[in-house]
């Protein structure tokens, strides 16, 4: 069997694990052993994957036999293996905390015939989303994922979460809409969907109609990353939906948007005059989302708030344009995948432990539980962006490649990243100075709290106390394990990073794909 004949199956393999888990009905053992499985070797594929591609040249293969330019090319670099096994990482420490929730609580939660393979469904939209070589397959993986995400934000079908479950599908839909008539509007201009073709052939296009697409494909991928100001629907989405699907859906969901951003950016549009308002967005995304983090007092809303703000980093990176800024924003991508998730499992853990999410009604859980205190407390700092974490590595790459170019507009967004980096270790130290340090409550300092955070706190939904299986603390100390490696092993993976940010700002030619192997 030739490389490129493994690509199909990083989608494959979920696909196949989604119908065997459906056929189970209410088999759990063996629903959670095929997802399990299935995510396993997903990763042990993508590391495979990266391994060759990082000696040669990118992995790419056609569907269905159909020849270039007309067939679905899966194109596997650096960049696509690198995001694919990342995700399969986090996607699989997500799925042991659903397990461990699932088994102590029933399916009341996260119905299990019904929740492995959405799963499944998610991670096959996800990994097709990241090696999709045209545009139309990349609008088909954004699809299986929302389709899938439209059943996981909603399980359990509680009102809040059927409210917010309707605004999430309203503003997916509308970015889906926004996004495929961008694709029919690109392949009437240019006769292809194929993103090295279209690379090639944009330049034949007047100045103003190559203005018009860029800008069709950046609003729906902005809407699809929470990009201010096309984010609000986020903060107010994720947080009603249950604590393993609220943590996947903060790791991955937003990054596959910024992924389609940067392969616009840097394979598409190269030679863009957009990146001052890139610029411009980045820093409102950056404030604006930090700022909507230090008004709340309910970790989940706080952790949504700055998932915003952070996706202001990696436009900020994407909108430099140089190789060393893309290389930063790779590692700062990764870095945000794994933390982010890692501090919602982390509130996950919170949740069960003292019935509540609201930093103004949790109290005294360092001498209660110091482990997850722990587990709150690294992820945290990281991303707070305090030395030596991977969060200031990222950051600090980010601003030295902003400050290379030199402009006044680039010290203007170093000065917004660093008032950001300070506003989100206020945040987080903030809940965790009430909820574990604080162990008797000053009513009136409580009450003018709740008058000034009154809103948030109406917003969190107080459950009884549930005990914790071991396996959702093991799978959330071993993310805070990865997310602590990240750190360790700084320098290889920064390396890796680099080395993607100088392929990428190479263009993909049809020359390049000339060699692919076909698929059945």
């Amino acid at each position: 069997m030739t490389p490129s004949l493994l690509v199909p199956l990083v989608v494959g393999l979920p696909l196949t694990g989604a119908a065997i888990t459906l056929i189970a009905g209410h088999r759990r053992r063996l629903q959670v052993g095929v997802s399990i499985s299935t995510l396993t070797l997903t990763f042990a594929l993508a590391v495979a994957m990266f391994v060759i591609v990082d000696a040669g040249t990118p992995l790419a293969v056609t569907v269905a036999g159909w020849p270039l330019p007309f067939g679905i090319v899966l194109y596997v670099d650096r960049l696509a293996a690198l995001l694919v096994a990342v995700s399969s990482v986090v996607l699989l420490a997500v799925l042991l905390f659903s397990v461990g929730q699932g088994a102590a609580d029933g399916d009341d939660d996260t119905p299990v015939s019904i929740f492995h393979p959405s799963y499944l469904i998610l991670a096959a939209g996800i990994f097709d989303a990241f090696i999709a070589g045209d545009l139309f397959n990349l609008y088909v993986g954004f699809e299986m994922l929302l389709v899938a995400s439209y059943v996981l934000i909603t399980l359990g079908s509680t009102e809040s979460r059927i409210r917010t479950g309707v605004v999430y599908i309203v503003v997916s839909l509308v970015s889906s809409i926004l996004f495929l008539s961008a694709v029919a509007v690109i392949y009437g201009a240019l006769g292809t969907v194929n993103m090295a073709q279209i690379a090639e052939r944009m330049s034949e296009l007047p100045d103003n109609v190559q203005l018009l697409l860029h800008l069709l494909l950046l609003v729906a991928f902005s809407v699809k990353a929470a990009v201010f100001p096309l984010s609000f629907w986020l903060p107010d989405s994720y947080p009603t939906a249950p604590a393993p699907v609220t943590a996947v859906f903060a790791g991955l969901l937003t990054k596959v948007g910024v992924y389609a951003l940067i392969r616009t950016e840097t394979q598409l549009f190269p030679d863009s005059d957009v990146n001052v308002l890139l610029l411009v967005v980045a820093l409102a995304t950056m404030i604006v989302g930090v700022l909507g983090a230090v008004a709340q007092a309910e970790l989940k809303r706080i952790l949504s708030f700055t998932l915003v703000s952070h996706v202001g980093y990696m436009v900020f990176g994407l909108a430099i344009v140089t190789e060393a800024a893309i290389g930063a924003t790779i590692y700062y991508m990764v870095h945000h995948i794994v933390v982010q998730t890692t501090l919602f499992l982390a509130v996950g853990l919170i949740e069960r432990r003292a019935g509540s999410t609201s930093i103004l009604k949790v109290k005294g859980l360092f001498g209660a539980a110091p482990l997850i205190a722990a587990l709150y407390l690294i992820p945290a700092l990281n991303l707070g962006g305090l030395p030596p974490f991977s969060g200031f590595i990222g950051k600090f790459a980010l601003f030295d490649a902003a400050a290379q170019v030199g402009t006044p507009l680039m010290y203007t967004l170093i000065a917004g990243g660093i008032v950001t980096s300070l506003l989100t270790l206020y945040a987080l130290m903030r809940a965790w100075n009430l909820s574990f340090w604080r162990e008797e409550d000053d009513s009136v300092e409580t009450e003018a709290r709740i008058q000034h955070l009154g809103a948030a706190v109406a917003a969190d939904e107080v459950s009884e106390r549930r005990v914790i299986p071991r396996i959702m603390t093991a799978a959330t100390m071993g993310m805070v394990a990865v997310s602590v490696g990240l750190t360790v092993f700084a320098g290889p993976l920064y390396e890796i990073c680099d080395r993607i940010g100088s392929a990428l700002l190479e263009p993909v030619s049809l020359v390049d794909l000339g060699e692919v192997e076909e698929s059945s």
